[in-house]
């Protein structure tokens, strides 16, 4: 274990890597809930993405502990799930199909990682487009959470309006809401998970949530139920991009976050290993795709394990062993996804959480605030993630073009701006 781990060298001990796993696991745990629920709202069976989900967070943590040995923890990303039910319904294809266009990304994802492409590209895009589309995919997420749960409801003439309080659905909506808000205030650890707890619990009492059985074995997995030849007759680039790109961006930002925190990051700026650790999200992404899962990502609540002393991958085989444990609760989670009043509340707070980087964004310049806030205005307004990248990247380098800083921008962006354009004009989204 320490020649594998190098614990001492890492200041830590297996108790406290174990302790650091259990907080990991606790605050993501709630992907394998939601994850499912997402999906299956898409067409897809809600045992394969069980399944799924807890295979790709497996493989993916798994590479993470032992070829990068860092505390990060893998699983099917948010907002990248609720992108691919958009597609499908908004698109009129098959999930097969999406499923295609996730495998492509996943491939091209483990090419860039063997190359310096992935650098080129993260340093080509501009900050204020990079906070933009995960602010605009926090947003896209917390209005999913609120179409869900019957907060915010269709209307003939606003488009949408507040939904009705008399709802059963909607007032333990609610509940679980500021019930997880109470304990994130309190800075309890693992209060998004508890928060689902405490929810599904009130929904038990009041009849909302009902369980057929609670420990099962597993479902059997499915595997390579895709289509990638329908990605290309149906000319779904842009889904194959807006998967790469912010599967890209969600990781990159997230490893840096958490190699920040535990003290990873060298003085030059560098990450040691972190072409091990992009390889095991890329890794991850195509193996779920197989199996029937929308991209992985890093998750940026591993860092609650780093808080918790976890240093080393020992903290990642944790997590990754309580991720095999929970196959054999599939009942529980197939009652718990039914109930969308359980998981929309996670949504909304992890929309919230995604905000951080408008911070960063220099409201003070035009051509660097307007891009990120047409990204932000079309991403939930539209219901398409797609739609939001491709707005920023055609408005970033015009406007940039039009004020005189044309040569500010990398070519990649005006590539891509070009390609977006044609896009839009000979294969629009809706």
């Amino acid at each position: 274990m320490e020649k594998v781990f190098r614990l001492k060298e890492n200041n830590t001990n297996p108790r406290t890597e174990v302790m650091a796993g259990v907080t990991t696991f606790l605050t993501m745990v709630y992907i394998i809930v939601v994850n499912p629920a997402i999906l299956s709202s898409a067409g897809v069976p809600f045992e394969q993405v069980f399944m799924a989900t807890v295979i790709s967070a497996l493989v993916g943590t798994l590479i993470m502990a032992f070829a990068a040995n860092y505390p990060i923890a893998i699983a099917p990303g948010m907002g990248l799930n609720a992108y691919f039910a958009s597609v499908v319904a908004s698109q009129g294809v098959s999930y097969q199909v999406v499923f295609g266009t996730v495998f492509i990304a996943g491939l091209l994802f483990i090419l860039l990682s063997l190359t310096k492409l992935r650098e080129t590209l993260i340093m080509a895009i501009p900050d204020s487009l990079k906070y933009g589309i995960t602010s605009g995919i926090g947003l896209f997420i917390a209005f999913l959470g609120l179409k869900m749960s019957g907060i915010v409801v269709p209307s003939e003439a606003t488009m949408v309006t507040f939904g009705d309080l008399h709802q059963p659905v909607t007032l333990l909506t609610l509940a679980g809401l500021f019930i997880t808000l109470g304990l994130m205030a309190r800075k309890v650890k693992g209060a998004l998970f508890l928060g689902m707890v405490i929810t599904g619990i009130l929904g038990y009492i009041t009849g909302q949530l009902q369980f057929e059985g609670f420990v099962s074995a597993p479902p059997a997995p499915v595997f390579f139920d895709i289509d990638v030849a329908g990605v290309f007759s149906q000319g779904l680039y842009t889904v194959v991009f807006a998967f790469l790109l912010v599967t890209i961006f969600d990781t990159t930002g997230t490893m840096i976050g958490v190699a920040e925190q535990a003290g990873f990051i060298k003085a030059d700026g560098s990450l040691p290993r972190a072409k091990s650790a992009l390889m095991a999200d890329a890794i991850a992404t195509t193996t779920g795709s197989m199996f029937g899962t929308s991209p992985s990502t890093a998750y940026i609540e591993s860092t609650s394990g780093v808080a918790a002393g976890g240093r080393t991958g020992l903290t990642s085989i944790v997590v990754a062993s309580l991720f095999f444990l929970s196959i054999f609760i599939s009942p529980i989670v197939a009652a718990i996804s039914d109930l969308p009043a359980i998981t929309a509340p996670v949504l909304i707070i992890v929309g919230c959480f995604m905000m951080e980087g408008l911070a960063r964004v220099d409201w003070k310049t035009f051509d660097e605030a307007f891009p990120a806030f047409a990204i932000l205005l079309t991403m939930p307004l539209t219901s398409s993630i797609a739609t939001g990248i491709s707005i920023g990247f055609i408005t970033y380098p015009l406007l940039k073009l039009v004020s005189g800083k044309g040569k500010e921008v990398h070519w990649i962006l005006y590539f891509f701006g070009i390609i977006f354009v044609l896009q839009m004009i000979f294969f629009p989204a809706h």
